[in-house]
């Protein structure tokens, strides 16, 4: 699937190479090189009036809900070209293949948009498999993996991989959040926890259980499952046979929709229900009905597009008005539409910030953020990144669903100061 945002039609480069220039693999390629204060750098997939992204999405298989992220960013980057004259000039030329979230199809996709598609970076691989099984290449090739789709927390810990980045709150801050929520809460739960069997579950669980230690907090039952499985049906009777008073929820949409139903199901067993960010939208819940989710708790970092709070809000208003203009198929109040538009406009920040319009350039930008604002995110959210800290946004707040949509409860709280900087 290519989706573009407008055709990459300049030919002339930024700055011309001399032969022989090399690309991001280190080989003599003919490829092409800034000059000036830029001398050296790869200017690969960028031209003083375009810049050429890859994105890697399940838009099939199991996690083909994530499929909506792209539209976002598609939208954003349509609106961008056609009323602010690009990024910086360049009108962006986005490119999205399907993985299936299968990490060998994303190896593969991978190399087609870095060798074939000849793109400027990636941007926004899915999936903590995929992206794991891409960033030894993508870095190798020197071309910046910018703000995936994944909070697996070795994205801003890894010092060995510095052209890979995140951008939501990584796993274990998230798992933080619930961890402090229950010990102010019910500060003698017995947890039951559903997990992916890969990185991204193991992440968000050990995260937990870390935060936990030396409370009365209790992990009293584990189930996982694989990403390949047809229903989490099986684990979720295991799970109410703990008698737990919590059930942590650590799953892709798919699976999430599966185990909410479940737990409806059984009306001999009412845990308190935590939802993981990643599986909350209101896609995930609206299949099990509304009346079925009622108290459900999860975490968030951006604005839904479905809470009143922001029905006047400008970024807001912007976002639905150029949803219906450049993707009049897609529902935006469809809050994975809605991340899609805050990444693509984080991309946006992070370029314009950028000292070299280069690869390196990019690489260096999203590692030196200061406080920069993005207008869909949460009022006091901020990318914060710097040297030792490659997590951008690492605030977020609880919410609780009511009625037809989630309704966010304290105050956003940043995990940074909470519970001190996260290195591994």
């Amino acid at each position: 699937m290519r989706v573009t945002a407008i055709g990459c039609t300049a030919l002339l480069l930024l700055a011309v190479a001399a032969c022989g220039g090399r690309d991001g693999g280190g080989a003599t390629t003919g490829g092409t090189a800034a000059s000036g204060q830029c001398a050296g750098q790869q200017t690969t997939g960028i031209t003083d009036k375009s810049i050429k992204l890859g994105g890697i999405y399940p838009l099939s298989g199991p996690a083909s809900a994530y499929g909506d992220i792209p539209k976002g960013i598609k939208a954003y980057f349509d609106y961008v070209n056609a009323e602010k004259n690009g990024i910086g000039g360049r009108k962006v030329e986005f490119v999205v293949r399907d993985d299936g979230y299968q990490p060998p199809k994303a190896v593969e996709e991978a190399r087609r948009l870095v060798e074939q598609e000849q793109v400027f970076a990636l941007f926004q691989t899915l999936g903590t498999p995929s992206t794991s099984a891409t960033w030894d290449y993508t870095n190798q090739r020197k071309v910046p993996q910018i703000f995936v789709a994944t909070g697996a927390s070795k994205w801003g810990s890894d010092t060995a991989h510095p052209w890979t980045i995140g951008w939501q709150p990584n796993y274990i801050s998230e798992a933080r959040v619930y961890a402090a929520y229950l010990k102010k809460e019910k500060p003698e739960a017995k947890v039951a926890v559903l997990y992916q069997n890969d990185d991204f579950g193991k992440d968000l669980l050990g995260g937990f259980k870390r935060a936990i230690e030396g409370s009365q907090v209790k992990v009293v039952a584990e189930q996982s499952y694989e990403v390949t499985d047809p229903s989490v049906d099986p684990q979720m009777r295991n799970l109410a046979e703990s008698k737990a008073d919590v059930l942590l929820n650590v799953t892709t949409p798919k699976f999430g929709s599966q185990a909410l139903a479940a737990d409806a199901k059984n009306t001999k067993w009412n845990p308190l229900h935590i939802v993981n960010n990643v599986a909350a939208s209101i896609t995930v819940l609206k299949p099990v009905g509304f009346p079925n989710v009622q108290g459900v708790v999860s975490s968030t970092y951006y604005k839904d597009p479905n809470d009143p709070t922001w029905a006047s809000d400008a970024e807001m208003t912007l976002y639905k008005e150029k949803m219906k203009q450049y993707a009049p198929g897609a529902d935006p109040n469809v809050p994975y539409h809605t991340f899609g538009w805050a990444v693509a406009s984080s991309f946006h920040k992070a370029m314009e910030a950028a000292a070299c319009p280069t690869r390196e350039g990019l690489r260096d930008s999203v590692r030196n953020l200061k406080g920069v604002q993005v207008d869909m995110l949460l009022p006091g959210v901020t990318l914060d990144t710097a040297q030792g800290d490659g997590f951008p946004i690492e605030s977020m707040q609880l919410m609780t669903f009511k009625g037809e949509r989630w309704e966010l409860f304290g105050d956003v709280i940043d995990t940074r100061k909470e519970f001190g900087p996260l290195t591994g």
